[in-house]
């Protein structure tokens, strides 16, 4: 058996979709699809709020960063995948592949932890209109980001350092990416600590984050089941239907995707492989379209550009 002790001066191989390498082709025009409206849908959301001062508001300097965390997360993941299905390319520095595993990760970590802070700012603006100015302060929205990103590098960082004291017997990656699992299945070392820990971040972020969540908009369901207008009522749930959207775009595919890999145990891997790409692409294309479409400052603003472009 091949034994690779420095993990460092290693190339790993990753295969694609295995199972569906004649599609792969076919595939790519779907990937390639996904990443030019993933480009320009949060481009857009990102020009407009760097440029109307009307969007520097707390909600949409929010939005922005979270276009950010879902360009890193797309830039670090889609790029290589193309390699892959139209050159070939399946090679990939274990230094490299490290990389992309905590830009990867990373970025969800921070994704999500905006969402929390999403969150906490519709509850203040259904439950404490009077006083969000004072709350969402510029500053606090700087610290929510930094805590967010913090939060991201913070998990996410040990699982490379640990990945490097492995001894890998294998080489060959049957994923699209660098997984955090499916590297460390590769190794012929004692992999428990890695487990644990990448459990441990799995609870951490998806159950943490999902009941802070949740929290939030218990104390919001609360406070709109008061309300004694009907205009009132619907108002309090429309400022908070784009944010419940993109909550569902992006843990939905994700927990589907871990139930699948739970239960499914008649679901070809490649299946698998496709839904793990999947719940990382579909918030960051979904997002820009629920934001457009329920926001109506954005909606004004594309509208006006749009004029502006034709006249």
């Amino acid at each position: 058996m091949l034994i690779f002790n420095q993990s460092n001066f290693m190339t790993f191989t990753l295969m694609g979709v295995p199972g569906l390498e004649g599609q792969h082709l076919w595939l790519s025009l779907s990937f390639s699809s996904m990443f030019l409206a993933i480009l320009i849908g949060n481009g857009v959301i990102l020009f407009l709020v760097a440029t109307e001062a009307t969007l520097h508001t707390p909600m949409y300097l929010l939005l922005a960063l979270l276009m950010v965390a879902d360009l890193v997360s797309t830039l670090a993941l889609v790029p290589k995948i193309l390699c892959i299905f139209w050159f070939k390319d399946q090679d990939i520095a274990a230094n490299a592949c490290f990389t992309q595993m905590f830009f990867i990760h990373g970025a969800s970590v921070v994704r999500s932890a905006l969402l929390v802070a999403m969150a906490f700012d519709r509850y203040v603006a259904v439950c404490k209109p009077l006083h969000y100015n004072t709350i969402l302060s510029h500053s606090l929205v700087g610290r929510l980001a930094l805590g967010a990103l913090a939060k991201g590098i913070i998990l996410i960082l040990p699982m490379p350092l640990l990945l490097q004291r492995l001894t890998f017997c294998r080489t060959i990656i049957s994923h699209t990416y660098c997984e955090h699992m499916s590297v460390v299945k590769l190794a012929c070392s004692h992999t428990r600590p890695n487990r644990i820990y990448g459990l441990f971040v799995i609870l951490l972020v998806v159950g943490l984050d999902l009941a802070l969540i949740g929290f939030s908009y218990a104390l919001i369901l609360q406070a709109v089941v008061r309300l004694k207008s009907q205009d009132a009522i619907c108002k309090a749930l429309n400022t908070c239907s784009a944010h419940f959207f993109v909550i569902v775009a992006s843990y939905g595919p994700a927990l589907f995707s871990s139930l699948t890999h739970r239960i499914g145990n008649n679901i070809p891997s490649h299946a698998h492989i496709l839904l793990a790409n999947l719940y990382l692409l579909l918030p960051s294309m979904l997002n820009p379209i629920i934001y457009g479409i329920k926001m109506k400052e954005i909606r004004d603003k594309v509208a006006r550009c749009l004029g502006r472009g034709t006249a």
